[in-house]
């Protein structure tokens, strides 16, 4: 039996049908929390390492009254505690398989930049011949859209944000002495 029989080929998804994909896979997921920035700062602020989530989880074990009081028994937070460390595994991968994807579609852009910008060079220098005069107004609307979007970032960068009196920045045309 030869190598070529053994292996399998693998196809690569579209964006589209990774999405579809995904959108399933949430489904099956059962609990889902979507938490605001707030909230997550809000419950970060109280996490509590393991070695004292596992003693303090034995306390209940120790004492049937804890347990009545809390109102769960210690298997069931030991089970939960399970959930919650398997659930950070899943994270790590989401977390992994994001910054790929993140990565991938800038190196993606980065390609697309470069080659558009081969484009207009060549298009710019080809549209002074007369010969291809038909380039010359794709090359003009280009210039067009640069000087704009030049503009945008300018108007966005001038505006400063709102200060208070007297904590102004010092300037480098005021040398301090």
């Amino acid at each position: 039996m030869s190598n070529h029989s053994i292996e399998t080929k693998m196809t690569t998804l579209s964006p589209d049908a990774i999405v579809e994909r995904l959108r399933t896979l949430r489904a099956q997921m059962g609990e889902i929390t979507p938490l605001t920035p707030a909230q997550r700062s809000a419950l970060r602020k109280t996490k509590v390492a393991n070695d004292v989530l596992q003693a303090s989880i034995n306390v209940i074990d120790a004492a049937d009254l804890i347990a009545q009081a809390v109102g769960q028994p210690a298997a069931e937070l030991r089970d939960l505690f399970t959930e919650a460390n398997d659930w950070t595994r899943v994270e790590d991968e989401l977390r992994t398989l994001l910054n790929g994807v993140a990565g991938a579609n800038l190196i993606r852009r980065q390609h697309i930049a470069l080659v558009s910008g081969r484009a207009y060079s060549i298009g710019a220098q080809l549209a002074r011949d007369p010969a291809h005069a038909v380039l010359v107004p794709q090359v003009q609307e280009i210039k067009r859209l640069k000087r704009l979007a030049r503009r945008k970032k300018a108007q966005t960068t001038e505006t400063p944000p709102a200060s208070t009196p007297g904590t102004g920045a010092a300037t480098s045309d005021n040398p301090k002495s």
